[in-house]
């Protein structure tokens, strides 16, 4: 049995090693017909980075990374991948790459919607659920999860079927999902008056609402939990402090502002909720490791040199 499971998983993932190579030549992050369906490349490792993952799961085909959740420091690579059930804050990196063997990965967004009607549907997972409050977590890749990856990317040589068809592998990768150990965690995230549903309900208040003073009693009145509860189970699913998540937030979108090249330092930090520039460069810097200036300028001149091979 474990023999037929290894001859399998490794005839996908060679399958989909080899269409990724041929579809990239260049390293970058590449959006595909499939709506949230995207592919990566990258040459070479990079220093740790703080991201704020939207509802995801990765597989990595060749190479490996490595993510911090909470205090928990996990490396996962090509029998593995990685699930955010929510807007979840961590830190990565790349951790194997090289021109000759490039890291290699897909991401596919997850609809809340969508899994959360398939969740109704589905009996719960018989296994051992993973031992993890948190909202994401990284597990091991089934050879038949990996094989509706593959069928995924192989949509995309035939860009007519992909819209219709796609839909189709999505919901068979989220009953995939649903299934596995990481599925009791997916389906308290939408089952209406869990805990873990109303701290998701907080996370898209505040990030609908980032801008404003929070007043976590009042947070947690909204959602009818006392406010030791609430702190909580905020922090066990977030691995954040409700005041630290709203930080995360605000310099996640002050970078992003920063970025489109429309704000300078100034204006970003007042645009996201900041009464004082200083703060806000003290503490972006504590974050990314960079002042904004300095951090916004390398990421700019990594896109441009980018683009400019890609051109040429």
């Amino acid at each position: 049995m474990a023999e037929n499971y290894r001859v399998d998983f490794e005839k996908s993932r060679a399958a989909l090693q080899s269409i990724l190579l041929r579809s990239l030549p260049e390293d970058g992050d590449f959006p595909t017909p499939v709506c949230g369906f995207m592919l990566h490349r990258h040459s070479r490792g990079h220093a740790p980075k703080a991201n704020f993952y939207d509802p995801v799961i990765i597989v990595v085909v060749q190479g490996k990374k490595w993510v911090r959740i909470g205090m928990e420091d996990i490396q996962y690579g090509e029998q593995t991948c990685f699930i955010a059930g929510i807007n979840m804050p961590v830190s990565s990196c790349v951790l194997e790459a090289s021109e000759d063997k490039p890291f290699l990965s897909m991401s596919l967004e997850l609809d809340k919607s969508l899994l959360a009607g398939l969740a109704a549907k589905v009996p719960p997972p018989a296994e051992d659920r993973i031992q993890s409050s948190a909202g994401a977590a990284v597990q091991e890749v089934s050879p038949e999860l990996l094989d509706a990856f593959l069928r995924l990317l192989e949509l995309l040589e035939s860009p007519g079927q992909a819209e219709v068809l796609g839909d189709l592998i999505r919901q068979e990768i989220y009953y995939r999902l649903l299934t596995s150990p990481f599925g009791y965690h997916l389906r308290m995230l939408s089952t209406l008056g869990s805990q873990s549903h109303q701290i998701n309900k907080a996370i898209m208040w505040l990030r609908e609402n980032y801008r404003e003073s929070l007043h976590v009693e009042k947070l947690a009145g909204r959602l009818n939990m006392a406010t030791s509860t609430f702190h909580k189970y905020f922090k066990e699913i977030t691995t954040l402090s409700p005041l630290q998540y709203q930080k995360r937030l605000r310099l996640s979108e002050a970078q992003r502002l920063m970025l489109s090249g429309d704000y300078d330092v100034t204006q970003a930090a007042f645009a996201v909720g900041y009464e004082s520039a200083t703060q806000f460069n003290r503490e972006y810097k504590r974050l990314y490791g960079e002042s904004p200036r300095k951090d916004i300028m390398k990421m700019k001149n990594v896109t441009e040199s980018r683009s400019l091979r890609m051109r040429y």
